[in-house]
């Protein structure tokens, strides 16, 4: 896989999580820690976009 097909994949994903926090934000009642652990992975393929150079 070259580096710019992973980058775009692990954008993919990002912007996934992303959609799944503002839904989970939205629903009373929703697990926090599961909220909390999204973020989290949201937040490190952010990292990982950025230090291969596709931010």
């Amino acid at each position: 896989m070259s580096l710019d097909a992973h980058v775009r994949e692990l954008r993919r994903k990002h912007d996934h999580l992303s959609t799944q926090v503002e839904e989970a934000q939205r629903s009373p009642g929703y697990d926090d820690l599961r909220l909390a652990e999204m973020k989290k992975q949201k937040l490190k393929l952010k990292e990982e976009i950025a230090r291969l150079g596709g931010a």
